[in-house]
């Protein structure tokens, strides 16, 4: 071979290994594109096989739901048995090694985890929580001819227990799944299970609490006293209504029994003032040291609560265990499952009337003394009912969870062991110092000296606004209060005092909270700036405005608030519960790190 023949030589090898080492490329991309798009076609398929199961599992889930609050059992474990067929076909359908792989891609991978953690969630409740829930025999919980078993009670917690901790250890992992880049259908799929999950979790806590703490609140291990305190929605404060009537419920191995009766009024009032908290003292000065009907301007329960079970004891001489506060709306919830409820020379208590009863319609014809009998007569006449009767345990419970989510039925505890264990509770009624997620508190007080506020129209709505340098959040709160009062025709008992000028005009103080370790920017009032009187109470600011609402009219007040430093998007409204619902909207934002 001539020397030039070899460097041909040599190039014609070295395009022929070029060549080889090109076809082994594109043959290995070839298959791995192959394996790629099988796995993808196979996730899709696994996908759509979810999907379907999925749909079908919230739909049973939805029916059990239904059936268990309407005490269907025997159709309740045929629908658990299918929710528990479609629950286990979902989970299968989201396991294996493409998924496993499908989860770790960069694109999809998000998505396909959180779809996993869904049939995971749905999966785990049908197989643990839901048939310990079906087994365990809720009429334990309410009372059978003026008493409740407490043995029963006693084995009844066990399950309970049982339940609450499968439906909180699903909440949290649910909560751990990030959501901010996830596709629109699988995050409000997400969104919702965790809303669901949350209310069931709200409903399995309190009944485990129940459980638990009824049997000593109720005398297992010696008598207690208790306070029955009526919040009046026609005068508004801010844990509801201010102390109207109140009760003395004395209870004993189970067995419960009203005793005393008066009003706040009778109570009279305290100079010089019982101690109150400095923070609350800088923004309502002694007024709830002072007065029975004022310990509640403060929306912290447990504050309130104090205050006035020691006003009872300097007036009667009687050291009472606890406080337990409800309001007319309760009535109407408990009156579905006793029915209506005959008063002794009056009306009738309908569920559909009651709150128009006790709220509008006894101020209107009774006078004073006679307004003080009947409120007396009623609180017997559905206590009686209430303990007496034979009422749908089903419809009962599910009127005390709505009651309780609401925030309408409020108990402190004089025994700090007990009141620690339900603290965290929406019963307790406790202001935290921090916050899981932001939250604005909107807490309305009566400065009109009437009972107007059987006519007030609430509405709210709360939107997370921009990401700041500091790492704090804007949001912007839009409080609108409207009244259906008339311009003439009311008592002089609606009209009290008459403290805004004219008598018809609705005057509410509006305090606005910040979240914890937040702050209030500014206030608006129909456009305007307003003057705000400002505090602090629980690490939150308060920041109070004055809103005169005339017959027919609607005022706007719009306030800026500021969060602690927090990423997060979503945000919490807490309102006073009055006696129309309110109207609210909560708008969320992406996180600051999306």
């Amino acid at each position: 071979m001539t020397e030039s023949e070899r460097p041909r030589g040599r190039r014609r090898r070295s395009r022929r290994r070029r060549r080889a080492r090109l076809r082994r490329a594109l043959l290995s991309a070839l298959v791995v594109g192959s394996l790629l798009l099988a796995t993808a076609g196979w996730i899709g398929f696994r996908g759509w096989q979810a999907r379907a199961h999925l749909l079908n599992a919230a739909g049973l889930a939805r029916e059990l739901s239904a059936q268990v609050v309407s005490g269907d059992t025997e159709r309740a474990l045929r629908t658990l048995s299918a929710l528990q067929e479609q629950a286990s076909a979902a989970r299968s359908a989201t396991a294996g090694p493409g998924w496993r792989l499908g989860r770790h891609t960069p694109i999809a991978g998000d998505d396909l985890d959180a779809v996993r953690q869904i049939a995971v969630a749905i999966d785990e409740l049908a197989r643990q929580a839901f048939p310990a829930l079906l087994r365990t025999d809720l009429t334990s919980l309410v009372p059978t001819e003026g008493r409740l078993d407490l043995a029963r009670l006693t084995a009844v917690s066990t399950e309970l227990s049982q339940v609450d901790d499968a439906v909180q250890r699903t909440r949290r992992d649910l909560a751990a799944v990030p959501a901010d880049r996830l596709v629109q259908q699988v995050r409000q799929a997400l969104t919702d299970l965790r809303g669901e999950i949350d209310r069931l979790a709200s409903l399995t806590t309190a009944a485990d609490q129940g459980a638990r703490l009824l049997p000593p609140l109720l005398g297992a291990s010696g008598s207690r006293r208790y306070l029955l305190v009526s919040q009046n929605l026609a005068e508004l404060r801010a844990t509801g209504g201010m102390f109207g009537a109140y009760a003395l419920i004395e209870a004993e191995n189970g067995q419960v029994r009203m005793g005393q009766q008066g009003s706040s009024a009778s109570l009279g009032r305290f100079t010089p003032a019982l101690k109150v908290p400095a923070e609350i003292r800088r923004i309502w000065t002694d007024l709830p040291g002072i007065y029975p009907a004022d310990v509640n301007l403060t929306p912290h329960f447990p504050t309130a609560a104090a205050l006035y079970r020691e006003m009872f004891r300097r007036k009667t001489g009687t050291t009472v265990d606890g406080v337990l506060a409800v309001d007319p709306v309760v009535l109407s919830y408990l009156l579905k499952a006793t029915g209506p409820v005959l008063v002794p020379g009056g009306v009738p208590l309908a569920s559909e009337k009651v709150v128009q009863t006790l709220l509008n319609d006894t101020y209107q014809r009774l006078d004073l003394k006679q307004q003080d009998d009947f409120f007396a007569a009623s609180a017997a006449a559905v206590f009686d009912a209430f303990f007496k009767k034979n009422v749908n345990s089903r419809v009962l419970l599910s009127a005390f969870d709505r009651a309780i989510t609401e925030r309408r039925i409020l108990f402190w505890s004089a025994r700090p062991e007990e009141q620690r264990t339900f603290d965290s509770s929406r019963m307790a009624g406790a202001l935290p110092e921090q916050d899981t997620v932001p939250t604005v508190g909107v807490f309305l007080n009566d400065g009109s000296g009437a009972k107007l506020g059987f006519y007030l129209r609430p509405a709210a709505s709360l939107s997370v606004g921009e990401c700041r340098s500091d790492g704090r959040r804007e949001l912007r709160l839009r409080v609108t209060l409207r009244s259906t009062a008339p311009k003439s025709g009311l008592s002089k008992s609606v009209l009290g005092l008459g403290l805004a000028g004219d008598p018809y005009t609705v005057r509410t103080l509006v305090s606005v909270y910040s979240p914890a370790g937040g702050s209030v920017l500014d206030a608006r009032l129909d456009g305007t700036e307003t003057a705000l009187g400002s505090g602090t109470e629980r690490r939150r600011q308060v920041a109070t405005a004055s809103v005169d609402v005339g017959p027919g009219a609607e005022r706007v007040l719009e306030v800026r608030a500021l969060t602690a430093k927090t990423g997060a998007g979503q945000a919490e409204l807490w309102l006073t519960p009055t006696a129309s619902p309110w109207t609210t909207q909560v708008h969320s934002a992406p996180s600051c790190d999306q």
